[in-house]
Order: C-alpha cells, then sequence, then structure tokens
C-alpha cells in the first residue's frame, strides 16, 4: 500500500498528531501564549471532519493487516467522538489558560482513535493507555483544591488495576488460542475450557474497571469531583465513550449466551441501581455527576446482551447522547472563584432568578439524562432495552428499566433547586463565559436534531 492511501485512511490520528507537535512547540516559544485554544480547536475540528468524510466515503482499508484498519463505522465513530471534543474546548478557556492542558487532551484524542481501528490486541492495549495516561495529569493539572492530588492518584490506580487485569486476560487468551487478535475474543465467549472463559472475564472485569461499573467504582466519584469541570466532562463523556466503545469492537456482532451473558446484566444492575440510589445523597454538582455516570455505565452494558447487529447503533446513539447532555450541563454550570463553592449543589438553589439561561439548559440536560421524552436520552435508553428484550432477556430489561425510573428523582431535584426554591446570595464570576455559552448553545442545537430525526442520525450508525 503506497504512503498516499496510509497518509489518507489515518488523516484524523495524523491531524491529532500534528496538533500536539505544533502546540508544543507554541508553549515551548511562549509561556503564556493564547494561540493554544484556536489551534487545538483548528486540528481536533480537522480531525472530525477528516473522519466524517472517510465514514461518508465508506473508506475499508487494512491498513497495517491484523493490527490496524479503517471502516466506516469506526470513522464515524471517531466523528462523534472529536466533535464532542470540539464542544469540550470551548467550554475550556476558562479553566485553562495555560497550554499544557491541550497537548494532553489531543494525545488522550490520539489514544481514543486508535482504539477505535485496533485489530489486535496490542493495538487495542496501545490505545487505551496513550488515552488514559493523559487524564491522570489533567486531574491534577488545575489545581483548585485539595482533593485534585488525592483525586488523581486514585484514577492512576483504578487505571493501572484496570491496565494489569486486561493484560492478565490477553495473555490467557494468548495462551489457549496462540493469536494476538481481538477476534479471538468473540471466538472465545462461547468455547468451553476453563482458560478461554477466564481470560474472557478478565478482559470484562478490567473494562468494568475503566467504566466503573459497581464494585469497581469506589473512587471514581473522588476523581470526578477532585478534577475542574472540563476534565470532569471529558472523564465522563469521552472516557467513557472510549471504554464502550472498545469494548463494542471486541464483541463485534456475536450473540453472548449465557453464562457470560449474566455476568453483562448482573453488575451493571447493580450499578443502575446504586448509581442511581448514591446520586440522591450528593451534595456536590460533580460527584452526583460522578454516580450518574456509573448509572448510565450499567445501562451501556447492558447493550451487549442485545443483538449483534444493532448492538453498536445502540451503543454510538446512547454515548452521543448522553455526551451531549453531560457537556450541556457542566457548560452551563455557573461560575465562582472558589472552586468548591462552584460544586455545591447549593449554588444552584434559586438559580433561574439569577441566571435563566444556565438553569433552563441544564434543566433540559437533567430531563434529557432522565429519560424523559422526547429528549434523546429517551430514545437512546428505549433502543438499548429495546434490543435486550428482543435477545430474550425480558426480565433484565424490566429490572433494569425499573431501576432507571430510581434517576428522575435527583435529577428532578437538581431542577427543583434551580426553580422552585428561593435565590441564594451566591456570587457568582459571569467573565469569559462566551464560549462555554457557544458550548451549550452547540449542545442544545446538536441534542434538538438527535431528538427530531432519531431515524436519520440511527440510520448513520
Amino acid at each position: 500500500m503506497n504512503w498516499h492511501a496510509v497518509a489518507t485512511a489515518m488523516l484524523p490520528e495524523h491531524l491529532l498528531l500534528a496538533g500536539i507537535v505544533v502546540l508544543l512547540a507554541v508553549e515551548i516559544a511562549s509561556v503564556k501564549s493564547r494561540a493554544a485554544l484556536a489551534l487545538s480547536l483548528l486540528f481536533v475540528a480537522a480531525a472530525a471532519v477528516a473522519a466524517a468524510l472517510l465514514a461518508f466515503a465508506g473508506a475499508d482499508i487494512d491498513l497495517f493487516p491484523g493490527h490496524f484498519s479503517v471502516r466506516p463505522a469506526a470513522s464515524l465513530a471517531k466523528a462523534i467522538v472529536l466533535a464532542l471534543a470540539v464542544i469540550l474546548l470551548l467550554m475550556s478557556r476558562d479553566d485553562f489558560e495555560r497550554g499544557e492542558y491541550y497537548p494532553l487532551l489531543l494525545s488522550s484524542l490520539y489514544g481514543v482513535c486508535l482504539l477505535l481501528s485496533a485489530d489486535s490486541f496490542p493495538t487495542l492495549f496501545l490505545g487505551i493507555e496513550l488515552m488514559s495516561l493523559p487524564v491522570y495529569v489533567l486531574v491534577l493539572l488545575a489545581f483548585r483544591r485539595p482533593e485534585s492530588a488525592e483525586a488523581a492518584l486514585k484514577y492512576l490506580v483504578l487505571g493501572g488495576a484496570a491496565s494489569a487485569t486486561f493484560v492478565m486476560g490477553v495473555s490467557l487468551l494468548y495462551g489457549e488460542s496462540g493469536s494476538m487478535a481481538i477476534s479471538t475474543f468473540s471466538g472465545a465467549l462461547g468455547a468451553p475450557g476453563a482458560l478461554a472463559t477466564v481470560a474472557v472475564v478478565l478482559i470484562v472485569v478490567s473494562f468494568f474497571i475503566k467504566g466503573a461499573i459497581v464494585p469497581f467504582h469506589t473512587w471514581a466519584p473522588d476523581a470526578y469531583e477532585g478534577a475542574s469541570v472540563p476534565v470532569t466532562a471529558y472523564m465522563a463523556t469521552i472516557i467513557k465513550a472510549g471504554v464502550l466503545l472498545a469494548v463494542a469492537r471486541l464483541f463485534g456482532t456475536v450473540p453472548v449466551l449465557r453464562p457470560m451473558a449474566d455476568l453483562l446484566a448482573i453488575l451493571p444492575l447493580i450499578s443502575i441501581i446504586w448509581g442511581n440510589l448514591a446520586a440522591m445523597r450528593q451534595q456536590s454538582f460533580r460527584r452526583m455527576i460522578a454516580y450518574s455516570s456509573i448509572a448510565h455505565a450499567g445501562y451501556l452494558f447492558y447493550a451487549f446482551l442485545g443483538d449483534g447487529p444493532g448492538r453498536f447503533q445502540a451503543v454510538v446513539f446512547y454515548l452521543l447522547a448522553y455526551g451531549l447532555m453531560n457537556l450541556l450541563a457542566l457548560a452551563s454550570l455557573p461560575r465562582h472563584e472558589d472552586d468548591a463553592v462552584r460544586d455545591r449543589m447549593d449554588n444552584l438553589t434559586g438559580l433561574y432568578h439569577r441566571d435563566p439561561y444556565a438553569a433552563l439548559m441544564i434543566a433540559i440536560a437533567m430531563f434529557s439524562l432522565a429519560g424523559i421524552p422526547p429528549l434523546p436520552g429517551f430514545i437512546a435508553k428505549f433502543l438499548i432495552f429495546a434490543n435486550v428484550m428482543a435477545a430474550g432477556y425480558t426480565t433484565y430489561a424490566v429490572l433494569g428499566l425499573v431501576g432507571s425510573y430510581l434517576g428522575i428523582y435527583f435529577y428532578l431535584r437538581v431542577v427543583q433547586l434551580m426553580f422552585m426554591s428561593a435565590p441564594t446570595p451566591v456570587t457568582i464570576t459571569h467573565a469569559s463565559r462566551r464560549l462555554a455559552r457557544s458550548a451549550s448553545l452547540i449542545c442544545l442545537v446538536a441534542a434538538t436534531l438527535v431528538a427530531v430525526f432519531p431515524g436519520w442520525v440511527i440510520g448513520l450508525l
């Protein structure tokens, strides 16, 4: 294959790599340069457009056979993730004026793109680590409260445990099959041997740790709370998307049978129930989002109980709807000089009387995350549970649906605080909020299109 074909097929990755190099050069040349945000937006947006063009052109190329390939579905998933990253960058300027944040973010995005095209376990592992390692630094980068260092350490330990479990599972699977191709995972799902079963369970558990599934969720809320708002948004949306899309690549279209189906249902079901119950008691908005993320990870892992062809569509659509609504809520969160004060739920009391726009945007996000029709969150949950029922797991679908009702309480509690409580004398900093407002408007427009034309969006996936 000639260099031109390789350069074209890997254009999203090459653009991100070029952006990292340029940003590092700018950072070295000028410590207080304001060009970092503009350059990051340029390269990430260009990478998103390149990925979308590859998807719509139907590019289906084995660039490095057995290790890296470009498929239309993977390119479209890259385009969605990178588009969410553009929104994230818009809401990042208020928290990150220094340039270190931007090359780290692009490095993590490079890892996400790499794992979406991985055909072998070494490439997949490389993508996961490139995605994860910069985030440990990002959690600590905007040191605004004493808990930030502890949060970064806990997130590092979680990531290390997930990586070790993944490598152990892959080693056992290689010993069983003699191949490092990720297709061996789907082949091992129904294999009778104990070695293959243990390998599959270890690999699944590693992604449970990455996705903060109960009981591997313990430190995830601490990491979300200790990080700055943009980094919390990144972990809740794009990191979550990378993890679930990697799982989707592993499972492919192979149906999941018992007893593996029970593992994929029971722990995610517990996550749905526990995440929603624990979120009710939180006084920190970011910690509430963390427990909400745990519950939504349960819904997403439920998707793998569904039939093969519809599972990828359900996962990508859910990640799109979930990502837009999380970014909308966090982009609209009022600013405050004290990060701990900004994060308190009390800060939202009477918000509608102080900032009607922010209150309306957060309310829309809460209604969608709760699954209230006709918002995109409802359609996303409908797709998940419809696929689970179509696969014959009606009991799990009903239990998951009942567990999802628990989440309505704490989402509506946020709305009640903003609209039905007397305003409190909270000092809000409105400076430099234009880009964050722009990010929230983009989320709103995109979510409206997804809600009005869900069939068209699903047809693209």
